[in-house]
């Protein structure tokens, strides 16, 4: 094995839910810094956001100036840049705006809007920098960073999971909940890496680890179609987290602009 990799836990626009993915390992955090040395993880109490590192994992989606010029700067400080989880890899729930009138929602909240310095739109990472790897997931689980990491120092490049929820529960043995029970589920155009969670309690999955390859979303949607759903409602199931993902925002606009008379014909 290689010695010890430098990493660096930078924070954008998010929630922190994936930094707090990481940190609640118990005592398995012990035996990660057997392997890894963190230079800067604010959420962990380490600060040097401008030190040079192997691995510069991001969580959050560039919303603001602020988190465009600190994108730049980690990408100039880091030999690889890793994006952590829904927001840094597609925008996240906030790029939700990116379908709204988002300068209108600003000036009915703000009695000043002109003070709120933010950009047009929220976005992944990628749109603005290079990223060499990308761990999807609303949170990321702490299998798939340990995973990550170890084959990082054995010298292995990482390979990404593209493979369809739908898959997992086979190989779990679960019931499909809409096959049974005519569930919306997103499973067969998601990736896998929750372990089909929702499903193994008898929920919908709602796409927290993205687009899978190759969806088709186009006949999922249809098939929400016939179950029943409206529309409006179809467009928000792909919308909910992932909506600036290119598959996802196709189906959100594509059953927006639909009339429900043209469901019925």
């Amino acid at each position: 094995m290689t010695a010890k990799l430098t990493l660096a836990v930078h924070k954008l626009t998010s929630c922190s839910g994936c930094q707090l993915a990481l940190l609640n390992q118990g005592p398995a955090l012990l035996d990660l810094l057997e392997e890894v040395e963190f230079v800067h993880f604010i959420e962990a109490g380490i600060t040097g956001p401008d030190k040079t590192v192997d691995v510069a994992l991001v969580e959050g989606s560039v919303s603001t100036p602020d988190d465009l010029e600190r994108a730049r700067t980690l990408r100039r400080n880091s030999r690889l840049v890793v994006t952590m989880g829904a927001c840094a890899t597609s925008g996240g729930i906030q790029a939700l705006r990116n379908l709204a009138d988002g300068p209108g929602w600003k000036a009915a909240v703000y009695a000043r809007p002109d003070f709120i310095a933010t950009l047009a739109t929220s976005t992944g990472v990628a749109e603005h920098i290079q990223v060499d790897f990308e761990l999807w997931g609303c949170p990321i689980t702490v299998e798939q960073m340990r995973h990550f990491l170890r084959q990082l120092r054995l010298g292995v490049w990482p390979r990404p999971e593209a493979e369809k929820l739908c898959m997992e529960c086979k190989r779990r043995q679960q019931v499909c909940v809409m096959v049974t029970r005519g569930a919306p589920c997103l499973g067969p155009v998601v990736r896998t890496g929750c372990g089909a969670l929702c499903p193994a309690f008898g929920r919908a999955c709602y796409g927290c680890f993205g687009p899978s390859e190759q969806p088709n979303g186009d006949s999922l949607a249809n098939r929400f179609a016939g179950l029943g759903l409206l529309p409006d409602d179809i467009a928000r199931r792909f919308a909910a987290i992932h909506s600036h993902s290119p598959p996802f925002r196709e189906q959100y606009r594509r059953w927006q602009r639909i009339d429900v008379r043209e469901v019925d014909e």
